[in-house]
């Protein structure tokens, strides 16, 4: 049996197992970047920090996360999915754990950056790892789960602040952060024991390492004659290097995937901000009890996710993240009327952004996995979610700017314009890939040949160029 298995394995424990651990990651993301910002209120007080000590603290994870998707994807294509696998997730566990001790603003800025890396390489590592294992079929769906995990992960910050803001004050701060750490170390524990992808061990020739990987993860054997011919295969053709992300059509996938992402989280950021006002309205928006509105605003969000992760297996990845952008696009250009608009408009409009907002979401990281080869599949993940920090950082800092000086109308309708270009950059770029296998969405455009009869039975696929030429891995 060739590593056909794979791609169409019936879902089982593994996958299942396997996908929750992966989520952890996301998970940690939004829960470490929320629970800063609740514990703030305490530690300001009690360590005296400036504005811009705040400042500081808070966008160090944002830049820690550039720099950690930039670097780490590409080390991980070297060295190995499960190995970086475990290592980001117990430098999660000391940085959650030091920050707890921490009590200069120099610190915790240090401190916080680490977290980011580790949160920035986890990213590529997770979902290049999921990606590989999982069935054609269900692989959209399963990799969109991994972003809802993110706004989970906000949404439990929130509510753990609340919680323990109202057993002990501000001075839990402290306590908010420990929490980090035992959640880190929980997923740390999850993912230990996990195998190493097949895709990465037959790139790199190991295929007895890739025999017994699928062995232990599926229960099947697969000839290791096959496995030597894929790898040979693989061998035959020059690697595709980081370099190839920036030439061809690699460069276009590449935009496509790094623009779609920023233009998805930056008005969702605006947002994220403007959201608590909203709530305002309805007295949630002060004090601790602002606490549990922003955990309804992810769990808003996150409602909106549901119904797309079933979109993007059943009608595909071009249609999904084309009509939603362009629908994301009306709530906002709605939201331009300001303050003079109702408030159940206002909140209507919220409410279908969030809804419209799925699609993107879910495919931030089903496209960079599918659109690149095993050789650089991480490396390009982790480029796609730094180009979307640049994004989500100016975003952060601009919008307390252009709230105060443009008005809350037209920074929606700023929203609304960098909404279109993410359209634009969809309708032009998006490749349908639903139901294919890695082979296949990462070949470069007319590198492939119909297979005859006689290859199928070798279950054989021929790639050119910087793709992957692999047999046993595609589809019959």
């Amino acid at each position: 049996m060739s590593i056909r298995a794979v791609d169409e394995a019936p879902l089982n424990k593994f996958h299942r197992k396997l996908t929750w651990a992966c989520a952890g990651g996301p998970f940690l993301d939004g829960y470490l970047l929320s629970i800063i910002g609740v514990a703030l209120v305490g530690m300001s007080s009690e360590l005296n920090l400036t504005t811009g000590d705040e400042s500081l603290i808070g966008a160090a994870a944002l830049v820690g996360i550039f720099v950690g998707g930039l670097f780490f994807g590409a080390v991980t294509d070297k060295l190995g999915r499960e190995a970086m696998y475990t290592i980001d997730l117990a430098v999660l566990v000391a940085g959650s754990v030091l920050s707890v001790f921490a009590t200069e603003t120099w610190q915790f800025v240090v401190l916080r950056f680490v977290l980011g890396m580790a949160i920035g390489a986890d990213y590529p590592i997770a979902t290049s790892l999921l990606a590989e294992w999982v069935p054609n079929k269900h692989r959209g769906r399963l990799l969109g789960i991994l972003i809802l995990a993110w706004y989970i992960g906000a949404a439990a910050a929130y509510v753990v602040g609340y919680v323990l803001a109202e057993m002990w004050g501000t001075g839990s701060w402290r306590w908010m952060l420990a929490s980090g750490a035992v959640l880190s170390a929980v997923i740390l524990l999850m993912r230990i024991g996990t195998p190493e992808s097949p895709l990465w061990l037959v790139n790199k020739g190991r295929t007895a390492d890739a025999q017994k990987a699928i062995k232990k993860a599926l229960d099947r054997t697969i000839p290791v004659e096959e496995l030597l011919a894929a790898s040979a295969a693989e061998q035959s053709v020059e690697q595709s290097r980081f370099r190839d992300l920036f030439q061809g059509t690699y460069l276009r996938r590449t935009l496509f995937c790094g623009l779609f992402y920023m233009c998805q989280i930056t008005p969702m950021f605006a947002l994220y901000t403007f959201g608590p006002t909203i709530l305002g309205s309805f007295g949630l928006g002060e004090g601790n009890a602002g606490n549990l509105g922003s955990a309804l605003i992810s769990v808003v969000f996150v409602l909106g996710c549901i119904p797309a992760l079933r979109l993007v297996d059943k009608v595909g990845r071009r249609p999904v993240i084309v009509w939603s952008f362009a629908l994301m696009v009306i709530p906002l250009v709605v939201l331009g009327g300001g303050t003079a608009l109702p408030i159940a408009v206002v909140i209507t409009c919220f409410c279908a952004y969030a809804l419209f907002s799925g699609g993107p979401t879910v495919l931030e990281w089903t496209y960079p996995n599918e659109l690149f080869p095993t050789s650089i599949r991480a490396t390009a993940g982790g480029v796609a979610t730094s180009i979307s920090r640049i994004g989500a950082a100016a975003g952060t800092y601009l919008l307390p700017i252009s709230l105060d000086r443009l008005g809350i109308g037209t920074t929606m309708l700023i929203g609304a314009g960098i909404t279109a270009v993410g359209w634009l950059v969809s309708f032009a770029w998006a490749e349908e890939t639903r139901g294919r296998t890695l082979a296949e969405t990462s070949a470069l455009p007319g590198s492939e040949r119909p297979a005859s009869a006689g290859e199928e039975d070798r279950g054989s696929l021929r790639e050119s160029g910087h793709s992957l030429r692999e047999s046993g891995l595609g589809r019959s």
